[in-house]
């Protein structure tokens, strides 16, 4: 028996189409690929609802950001992160208003303050990842807040 449209399911399950899935899956290697991928979309939904307990990593993806590469370094910090195994949260934003250094990020390691990195490419963001986020150590290229807190 053949399903059409979309699965119905609540605000806590991934909606997946039920007609294209299931013309993918003709081995037990591509069901155990759909699970990874749907555990994959729940574990980022579940990651978002707490954010200020996992490292954040913001990657500025207005016209400029996306002109520089930030599609690339977006790409290959979360391939990267997932494959050394660190719990992060990925996300885009618009402009920072840096698009002299563009691509850029910004990281905010829980307890710290944000950092902004600017010219941030595949080398540049393995760098970061091994230094800053598994060593706490800061790397080269960080742009400096050009403002100060009012609340002092």
């Amino acid at each position: 028996m053949m399903f059409r449209g979309i699965a119905s399911v609540s605000s806590n399950q991934i909606t997946i189409p039920i007609n294209s899935t299931m013309n993918k899956i003709k081995t037990l290697a591509d069901l155990k690929k759909l699970q990874a991928e749907v555990q994959s979309k729940i574990s980022l939904r579940v990651k978002g609802d707490s954010p200020e307990s996992l490292i954040q990593i913001k990657v500025s993806m207005a016209t400029c950001g996306i002109a520089s590469g930030a599609k690339d370094t977006l790409t290959f910090m979360t391939e990267e992160l997932d494959h050394q195994g660190i719990d992060a949260l990925i996300t885009q934003t618009g402009c920072m208003g840096y698009c002299y250094a563009e691509p850029t990020i910004q990281l905010t390691i829980p307890g710290k303050e944000p950092v902004v990195y600017g010219f941030v490419n595949k080398t540049k963001a393995l760098e970061i990842i091994e230094k800053h986020i598994k060593l706490n150590e800061l790397v080269d290229g960080i742009i400096p807040a050009n403002y100060s807190s009012t609340d002092n």
